[in-house]
């Protein structure tokens, strides 16, 4: 490096001698040119003269003098301008240094500054510093002539020793910021001049490398107070900047990029740096010197400039603020630039992931939170898309789902328009929620998906087959209405427990149903209400067979009455089937499958139990203690307790869906979500609650910069922590130890006071006592 900067001061003195001679020369001639006009009319006749001969030997060799010295001029302009050898490698040197500490090796970075493994050290991050210094050409002394030293052939070398230096400090390393902001050159000056300066000509004829100079310039400054909480490095960078320069530079990249035409917005993209991303690099820098200096602060608001506004407005909406805890667990504010992506997440998603997001515990919710990470980071790129589509193909698709509407409605049922309705309608629904991105069964997983395709087949059946299907539409509020969700939850969540103890209940009346039909089979007797007599159903005629000989003609003593009684059997068995025992009673367990599904279902369905629908009893029966048994143990186990732990559990569930919807609404109001502190933590605090979750931890900035780091290990989440409560605490515990530094101070003149009281007491009687002791 040493060597590389002997070659280029010498080069440089050249280029200054030359540049001397080139303006004296310059001046020589503005000084000559009174007496050429003077002496131009006198030598009139001699150019006459002469102009023949001239132009004769002008058609021989046209412009051949000329376009050879042109030629000749910019070869060896281009030869002054290319770098020599010994500067050339650097580039790849500083390349390799800045692998070295990249991933933010803590060990080589430290190593690149002291070598304590060698008898003698070399500093290479200082080095490297005066390179740079040497390189822009400050060894002139003159940091605002940049342009002349910069171009087209050392903008590349000056960019690398950049990212080294960038490279060097990040992690971060505070010796090496430390010793690039304090070195003894300055190295600092020229980076924060290369920031501010305007770098002509370069500028003129390729602005994207002036862009990308000044884009590695403001990393190289943010990385050189990367988590410092001291403001030494930030004083040392203002030191010689105008606040209210920076800030106009960030205004201006900002409109110079609104001012690039179509074709040069493309090759935009391809860049590494934009004018809009460079001013917004600057802005950023701009935000963390401003903690340091109130004229930068009062300058990056808006002042009612409307030009200066925009830009100050757009950079302020795309920038966020994140804490993170280092390892060493001191906390650490982010300023970083939101990545465009992110714009495409679309605010109904944020609301659901907001609203379900698990708020148990503090670990529990952050890694919930970012497990879904992926799911928006999908429809990000996937709405990314739909709006770089042409708007012609979504207007289509509109025109059709509306234009078969429209047609179903007024036509009537036409397979071809309900068919284009249904496929239109799938078509966007797919098409927004970015279906086709996703694997079949993800799609089949989703149930929000799933639901809207339900209720869209629900609305094709009430079209294409009865109305009644449009009255299941209705069900609809259940899903919207969380509180009705939850009465549905209430009977689901548990619906194990549930299960089970139905199953216990049907075992139970089972048992009380073999009983029933082994002792009281008798007793099971219903009233029946029979359908009205019909041609259908009109009874078929009943033919009674009366023997010969129950009767004689002319016998008066012929008994008939058993005859009698036989027939009238004979026509109430055939009418009722032989099941009624009574008028509109029927006997109900005949069989253990009859005697089962009656006490199922009359005995479920009344308040008493099996009991209420059976026959009264008499007292004289033999029977009558077991009835009355039976019937109070089916009421006391399956009435009173079966069903009753059935709906304890139910309204049990539900009370608990309510008051965890009471808890997890007061968690919502008065929690923050990134670190967990309450508002009551905030109360009578410099921050209130509503700025520290809006701007401080606002959970959408830590996705944010989730996208842009793809980080996904959480280590470095604050917990309970907030900068704002940590500096208040700090502050608090400074103004004890001063009051304390105070009172010991004041205990301290007091001391000093009595010693002095007591030697002038002791010199008073010191005397006395001497002329005491003589005597």
């Amino acid at each position: 490096m040493e060597k590389a900067r002997e070659e280029i001061k010498s080069t440089f003195v050249v280029n200054t001698h030359e540049g001397e001679r080139r303006s004296d020369e310059q001046k020589e001639n503005r000084k000559e040119q009174p007496g050429l006009r003077k002496s131009r009319a006198g030598n009139k006749v001699g150019l006459l003269k002469n102009r023949q001969g001239r132009n004769s030997e002008e058609e021989e060799h046209p412009h051949s003098t000329t376009h050879e010295e042109m030629t000749d001029k910019q070869v060896k302009e281009k030869d002054e301008k290319k770098l020599p050898p010994m500067v050339a490698l650097m580039q790849p040197i500083l390349r390799f240094l800045q692998l070295l500490c990249e991933n933010h090796n803590r060990d080589l970075q430290n190593y690149l500054r002291h070598q304590h493994n060698n008898k003698s050290h070399y500093n290479l991050v200082c080095e490297t510093l005066q390179f740079l210094d040497c390189i822009c050409g400050s060894t002139t002394g003159g940091l605002g002539l940049l342009g002349l030293y910069i171009n087209e052939h050392n903008v590349s070398l000056i960019n690398q020793a950049l990212a080294s230096l960038t490279e060097y400090c990040q992690g971060p390393c505070h010796e090496n910021q430390n010793a690039i902001a304090m070195h003894e050159s300055n190295g600092i000056d020229i980076i924060t001049a290369l920031l501010l300066n305007e770098i002509n000509p370069l500028g003129k004829n390729r602005m994207e490398l002036v862009l990308q100079l000044k884009n590695n310039a403001s990393k190289l400054l943010l990385a050189i107070m990367e988590s410092r909480h001291d403001s030494e490095n930030a004083e040392r960078i203002l030191y010689n900047m105008n606040p209210k320069q920076l800030v106009d530079i960030a205004k201006d990249a900002f409109h110079q990029e609104a001012s690039v035409d179509d074709d040069e917005e493309e090759e935009e993209e391809e860049r590494e740096a934009s004018p809009k991303a460079v001013g917004h690099n600057i802005y950023i820098l701009a935000t963390q010197l401003a903690q340091h200096n109130k004229d930068l602060f009062n300058s990056l608001k808006t002042s009612g400039d409307p030009w200066g506004d925009q830009a100050l407005e757009f950079y302020e909406k795309h920038t966020a603020q994140i804490e993170i805890v280092r390892q060493d667990r001191t906390m650490e504010r982010i300023v970083f630039p939101i990545p465009e992506i992110c714009e495409y997440l679309t605010d109904e998603t944020k609301v659901r992931v907001y609203q379900t997001t698990e708020r148990d515990e503090q670990g529990s919710k952050v890694a919930d939170f970012f497990d879904r990470h992926d799911d928006m980071f999908a429809e990000m790129r996937w709405q990314k898309k739909l709006r770089e589509l042409d708007p012609r193909l979504s207007g289509l698709v509109w025109t059709a789902m509306l234009g078969s509407l429209a047609l179903v409605i007024t036509v009537g049922v036409n397979p071809s328009a309900i068919r284009t309705l249904v496929a239109s309608t799938i078509l966007s629904l797919m098409g927004n929620r970015g279906t086709f991105t996703k694997e079949f069964p993800q799609v089949v997983t989703d149930f929000e998906f799933m639901y809207h395709i339900g209720y869209l087949g629900l609305c094709v059946l009430g079209l294409c087959v009865h109305e009644f299907f449009y009255s299941l539409l209705l069900l609809d509020v259940v899903y919207r209405e969380e509180t009705l969700l939850n009465v549905i939850k209430s009977v689901t969540r548990n619906g194990r427990s549930i299960i089970l103890t139905a199953i216990l209940a049907v075992i139970l009346i089972y048992l009380f149903s073999i009983l029933g039909y082994i002792f009281f089979r008798n007793d099971f007797l219903m009233d029946v209400e029979p359908i009205g007599i019909t041609e259908e159903t009109a009874p078929t005629p009943v033919q009674v067979n009366v023997t010969e000989s129950t009767c004689d003609a002319g016998d008066n003593t012929c008994n008939v009455t058993g005859s009698i009684s036989q027939i009238t059997a004979q026509i109430t068995g055939s009418e009722s089937g032989g099941d009624l025992t009574e008028e509109n009673k029927q006997k109900v367990c005949d069989s253990l499958v009859m005697c089962i599904v009656t006490t199922l279902n009359q005995g479920l369905r009344n308040g008493g139990g099996i009991g209420d629908v059976l026959r009264k009893p008499d007292s004289r029966e033999p029977y009558f203690m077991a009835r009355v048994v039976y019937d109070l143990l089916f009421f006391f186990i399956v009435i009173i307790i079966v069903l009753n732990l059935i709906f304890g559990v139910i309204i049990d569930t539900f009370a608990d869906l309510r008051s965890e919807k009471q808890q997890k609404d007061e968690i919502l109001r008065n929690t923050c979500f990134v670190c967990g502190l309450n508002r009551s933590s905030f109360d009578n605090k410099v921050v209130s609650f509503e700025e520290h979750i809006h701007k401080e931890h606002n959970m959408w900035h830590y996705l944010n910069f989730v996208v842009l780091v793809k980080e996904k290990n959480l280590d470095w989440f604050p917990r309970m922590r907030a900068m704002s409560l940590t500096a208040e605490e700090s502050d608090g515990e400074q103004n004890e130890l001063r009051n304390l530094s105070q009172q010991l101070d004041s205990t301290n003149r007091l001391v000093k006071h009595l010693s002095k009281q007591l030697l002038e007491l002791r010199d008073q009687i010191l005397p006395d006592l001497c002329k005491i002791a003589e005597n």
